[in-house]
C-alpha cells in the first residue's frame, strides 16, 4: 500500500507542477486529460472564470458509439477527436494542453494528436 500512496503523491506533485505553468483563459482554454487504467477524461477548462466549457470521457454515450475501449491508444485518439469537434462546436479552436501530470507518451500523446489532426491548435 506504501508504494501506492507514494505513486499518488508523485503524480499529484507532477501535476501541481505543470498547472503552475498551464492555465487556461477564455481566448485559449486548457485542455485537461486525467488517466485511469482502464479510462480517459478530457475537458476544456476556462481557469479565470473557473468553468469547464466542454467535456467527454470514455464512458459517455460519444465514445460508446464507436465500440473502442478507453484502456487502449486507439480508444485514446477516438476520443481526441470527439473533444475537439465538441470544442470547435462552442468556437474554440486554440487550447493549452494539459497532460496531468503524465508523460507524453501513449494514452495522452495519442489524444493530443488526434485532437491537433481534428482542428484544435495547441
Amino acid at each position: 500500500m506504501k508504494k501506492l500512496k507514494k505513486k499518488q503523491a508523485n503524480l499529484a506533485r507532477r501535476h501541481t507542477r505543470v498547472r503552475g505553468k498551464v492555465s487556461g483563459t477564455a481566448d485559449r482554454p486548457r485542455l485537461c486529460v486525467t488517466r485511469s487504467n482502464s479510462n480517459l477524461y478530457a475537458q476544456v477548462i476556462d481557469d479565470v472564470k473557473g468553468v469547464t466549457l466542454c467535456g467527454v470521457s470514455t464512458l459517455g454515450p460519444e465514445f460508446k458509439a464507436t465500440g473502442k475501449s478507453g484502456a487502449t491508444v486507439e480508444g485514446a485518439a477516438e476520443l481526441g477527436t470527439i473533444i475537439s469537434k465538441k470544442a470547435q462546436e462552442q468556437g474554440i479552436t486554440t487550447i493549452v494542453f494539459d497532460r496531468g501530470g503524465n508523460l507524453y507518451h501513449g494514452r495522452i500523446k495519442a489524444l493530443g494528436d488526434a485532437a491537433r489532426e481534428a482542428g484544435l491548435i495547441f
